[in-house]
């Protein structure tokens, strides 16, 4: 899919604080507010029907949101209307982006100028994690999912390869936007892993309720 699609250096730009998109991942959106409605429709009329996931940033009283720097942009891969006129949307990483300039006016959503060429791997075949221990990664997570009453399909983690589980992993957890920024911009695959086990020790160790393992 990658390979067919020629990036564009402007594309519309969707903050959403704690939603994280990662190449080759998934990820559902729920699209209501008019001016997402006119982002998808007009993002459905260019070529790559790309859309940037971006972490808003909250800044001092009067200051509005700015965006982070880094963003992931995906295309939307499926979409469907419901009766009352929301749309449900997928979109399917495709590569991480940094914002060049933001554009102003013209559309009632944001745009900006993107550069891709920090992220030239994003493009290319799934990562592999040379120092991933599954079984020392899965006692952890199992601490984490039963210290915060957090349920999952073990069988299907057990057996998913290491890109999709951590990918997957890094954008359902309920970390905070900021640690979602983080495992964002990690370099590699086995970074992302270590930034997100660093995470769940440090949530264990700050606030966990107990280290009862699920079976």
């Amino acid at each position: 899919m990658s390979k067919s699609i020629e990036l564009p250096d402007l594309i519309a730009i969707f903050p959403l604080p704690g939603a994280l998109l990662l190449p080759r991942a998934r990820l559902p959106l729920h699209l209501f507010e008019p001016r997402y409605l006119a982002m998808l429709e007009d993002c459905l009329k260019t070529p790559s029907r790309l859309i940037g996931m971006v972490q808003p940033r909250e800044m001092p009283k009067g200051g509005g949101n700015k965006l982070s720097a880094i963003g992931c942009a995906g295309r939307v891969t499926s979409f469907s209307e419901t009766d009352d006129g929301r749309y449900m949307v997928t979109l399917t990483g495709l590569s991480r982006f940094r914002i060049a300039d933001e554009v102003q006016g013209f559309t009632p959503y944001r745009r900006a100028h993107v550069d891709w060429s920090p992220f030239v791997r994003d493009l290319g075949p799934e990562e592999h994690d040379a120092g991933f221990d599954r079984e020392g990664f899965l006692a952890l997570l199992k601490r984490y999912f039963a210290a915060y009453s957090l349920g999952g399909d073990w069988s299907g983690i057990k057996d998913a390869e290491p890109e999709l589980l951590i990918n997957s992993l890094s954008m359902l957890m309920p970390f905070s936007p900021e640690d979602k920024q983080a495992l964002l911009e990690a370099p590699s695959l086995q970074t992302r892993r270590e930034t997100m086990m660093a995470l769940m020790e440090f949530s264990l160790h700050a606030g966990g309720k107990n280290d009862e393992v699920i079976q």
